[in-house]
């Protein structure tokens, strides 16, 4: 599969580790992973901790909930199927690597821009086949991209001053256009959480640029 670079452009998107290899050129890279990997760092990371994602296998384990992160400290081993591994992957890429969720959205994007002129930005999305919650890890099949994802990259996008990338600028006005807790809410991934039990890590993750906490990947760890 051919993937275009997006020259011209400042601000770009692209979804998952194809768009991780896709971006690999710019400055900076975003990782976006709302439910619930990037709002558990937000948490922990606010709380003065760090956060060590590593490459998800299946024998990883379920993934730690935000709700369980509210008082974290200190280094928190923290694998997950999407974000954790995607910040793994941005790492090897040279870029200056960040983790933004609707919690910290404005705050991410100004220490974005103050590290590069080029800003790509990489919505996680889910993973068909993989069912953390009930089943255990297994090994998972092809990208699903999301709602809160989508919502939680163009948060970012929309702070962000520069030429964006048409992938990039409808991300933003989804943003700007939706009720995004209720989005977040209602859609596939948020009614799964809820009805397994998890309405109070979908109530952290809709919280929209309430914290000033900006996750940066040094030496392997977010902090």
């Amino acid at each position: 599969m051919c993937v275009f670079s997006q020259e011209g452009y400042q601000l770009k998107l692209e979804w998952g580790p194809e768009g991780v290899h896709a971006l690999r050129d710019c400055d900076v890279l975003v990782v976006v992973d709302v439910l619930s990997f990037t709002t558990s760092v937000d948490l922990v990371v606010g709380n003065g901790g760090q956060v060590r994602p590593s490459r998800w296998k299946p024998a990883s384990g379920r993934t730690l909930r935000p709700a369980s992160l509210v008082d974290a400290t200190g280094l928190v081993e923290l694998p997950s199927p999407n974000g954790s591994n995607l910040c793994s992957l941005a790492g090897e890429t040279g870029a200056h690597v960040l983790a933004a969720c609707l919690r910290n959205a404005s705050a991410v994007a100004r220490r974005a821009q103050e590290l590069g002129k080029t800003i790509g930005v990489v919505p996680g999305g889910e993973r068909w086949g993989l069912d953390v919650l009930n089943s255990g890890p297994r090994e998972f099949g092809p990208l699903r991209p999301c709602v809160e994802d989508y919502l939680g990259a163009g948060a970012v996008i929309a702070a962000l001053a520069g030429k964006a990338s048409p992938e990039a600028r409808l991300a933003a006005t989804a943003f700007r256009t939706t009720d995004v807790p209720a989005a977040v809410r209602d859609c596939g991934s948020g009614r799964e959480l809820v009805e397994n039990g998890h309405r109070a890590d979908v109530d952290l993750a809709v919280r929209i640029n309430v914290s000033s906490a900006v996750p940066v990947l040094v030496d392997g760890v977010l902090r």
